[in-house]
């Protein structure tokens, strides 16, 4: 059973900082490579960050520089590090093997919201 949990996200102030964690199980995550989408109100699901499963990442232009993906596979974990938020930010931010995370069956959690606000 595929679970996955985002946390950490919240209300925040132009040029804040947030990070977001996700947790996961139900699947072998130690050779999973992990990704961060984010989907605002009546826009798709975009993929924003990505890390293989030895630790390679990369980055939507719309954010490099300022967000950093990470992962724990002790632990199961992946992280998002958000610098220098912006209102475009504002999002709700979910976690996926990113082999899934671009077809239109994929299970996704619930995530965790994202609000950049003055």
């Amino acid at each position: 059973q595929v679970q996955l949990v985002e946390s950490g996200g919240g209300l925040v102030q132009p040029g804040g900082s947030l990070r977001l964690s996700c947790a996961v199980s139900g699947m072998l995550f130690s050779i999973s490579p992990m990704g961060w989408y984010r989907q605002a109100p009546g826009k798709q699901r975009e993929l924003v960050a990505g890390i293989t499963s030895g630790g390679n990442t990369n980055y939507a232009d719309s954010v490099k520089g300022r967000f950093t993906i990470s992962r724990d596979n002790a632990k199961n974990m992946v992280y998002l590090q958000m610098n220098s938020l912006k209102p475009e930010d504002t999002a709700v931010y979910y976690c996926n093997d990113k082999r899934w995370g671009g077809r239109p069956d994929a299970y996704w959690g619930q995530g965790t919201q994202v609000t950049v606000s003055s």
